[in-house]
């Protein structure tokens, strides 16, 4: 789900500053931690995905609960439910931008489909960046949902998100 660019700050926790590295691209914030992903797994996979779709600038990508997501759906798309995904395109023009995950919807939905949730999560990084990039599959004719297939394979990924929500009801 694409939203309105929206300033990193709303994603930092205290002292998150201290761990940017300036020498890497994307910044993994975790509010929600969990043994089964590694920050540095999904930055590097972040980057591989960004490369894949040609999106410059900094991707950040937030790790956090249904109930910060639901705020931050309904801040942003008026909407008063959690997600699984928000993408916020930068506001300076530059390519890239922030992407919210919920930790919580992401691991249902592992659950549900038999896969863990690392590779949950990267399908929807992979979903966040499109839209970062500028594709939204809500008014392209299927043109996101395309390259969405391809790029899934190429990063060696079971079904995308469009492909899952067009198959069954959310």
């Amino acid at each position: 789900m694409e939203g309105r660019a929206i300033p990193l700050s709303l994603f930092l926790l205290p002292g998150a500053e201290s761990r940017r590295s300036p020498k890497r691209s994307n910044v993994i914030l975790e509010r929600r931690r969990t043994k089964e992903l590694s920050r540095l797994a999904l930055a590097r996979f972040a980057g591989r995905a960004q490369r894949a779709a040609r999106l410059t600038g900094e991707v950040n990508i937030l790790l956090t609960g249904d109930a910060e997501i639901q705020q931050l759906n309904q801040q942003f798309r008026k909407l008063a439910k959690p997600t699984d995904v928000l993408s916020f395109p930068s506001a300076d023009g530059l390519g890239g931008g922030d992407i919210a995950i919920s930790i919580e919807t992401a691991r249902a939905q592992a659950l549900e489909l038999g896969h863990p949730l690392l590779t949950e999560v990267k399908v929807l990084i992979l979903h966040g960046i499109l839209h970062l990039a500028g594709h939204d599959h809500e008014r392209d004719h299927g043109r996101m949902r395309r390259l969405e297939s391809k790029l899934r394979a190429q990063l060696h990924l079971p079904a995308g998100l469009i492909e899952r929500t067009t198959r069954r009801p959310r």
